[in-house]
C-alpha cells in the first residue's frame, strides 16, 4: 500500500498476503483524489468517514492530505489491527479506527462529515442502498462529498444527489453531494 500525496507521500506499508480486502488501486486512488482536490480543500478542517476501510489506504491518504479527523470503520479483525498498526507507525492522533459493522455505525452516529468514502465488497447485497442511507441519516455536511466505489454493474445516475461517475480500469466511483439549497 502506497501513499500518493501529502505529508506521508511515498510511504509504503506491506499489506499481509492473507488479507481478503481488495484495496483501491494506486492508479484509481490517484485519479479520484485529483478529481476531489477540485471539489474539497482537505487542509481546511475537513472531517472524513471511511466506510469498509479495509487496509486503511483511503484513511491514511486523507490524513496525508491534511484532514483534521478521519473515522475508519472496518469489521474484519485483522484489517482493523493493520489500520491501528499503521496509525501508530505514523504517530498521528487524527485517525479513529472503529471495529464494527458499517450499517450499525451509520445508523447510530449523530456526527456529520465533509467527506465520506465507501468501498464495500462489490458483491454486497445492499450496496445500492448505501447512498440512500447516507442521505437519509443526514451524515454529510452542506456541500459535503460522498464517494462510493463499486463495480460496473451499479448505476446511480437517477439518485437526486448524484454528481458524476468516474471509471478507472475496473474501478468505478460514483460521486454524490449534499448541495446547499
Amino acid at each position: 500500500m502506497r501513499i500518493i500525496s501529502g505529508i506521508y507521500k511515498s510511504r509504503r506499508f506491506d499489506v499481509p498476503k492473507t488479507f481478503k480486502a481488495r484495496p483501491t488501486t494506486d492508479f484509481a486512488k490517484e485519479n479520484i483524489f485529483n478529481v476531489l482536490s477540485n471539489r474539497l480543500d482537505f487542509e481546511d478542517g475537513v472531517s472524513a468517514l471511511d466506510l469498509f476501510a479495509g487496509t486503511g489506504s483511503i484513511s491514511i491518504e486523507l490524513l496525508s492530505r491534511g484532514c483534521d479527523k478521519v473515522i475508519s470503520i472496518e469489521k474484519e479483525g485483522a484489517h482493523f489491527a493493520f489500520i491501528r498498526k499503521v496509525i501508530e507507525l505514523l504517530k498521528t492522533d487524527k485517525c479513529f479506527p472503529i471495529r464494527g459493522d458499517v450499517f450499525k455505525f451509520i445508523g447510530s452516529t449523530n456526527e456529520k462529515f465533509d467527506f465520506i468514502f465507501a468501498d464495500p465488497p462489490y458483491a454486497l447485497a445492499n450496496l445500492a442502498d448505501i447512498p440512500r442511507i447516507i442521505f437519509e441519516k443526514d451524515l454529510l455536511k452542506e456541500g459535503g462529498i460522498f464517494v462510493l466505489e463499486h463495480g460496473k454493474e451499479n448505476h446511480f445516475e437517477e439518485d437526486p444527489h448524484f454528481l458524476e461517475r468516474r471509471v478507472y480500469g475496473s474501478v468505478n466511483f460514483s460521486l454524490f453531494s449534499k448541495v446547499t439549497d
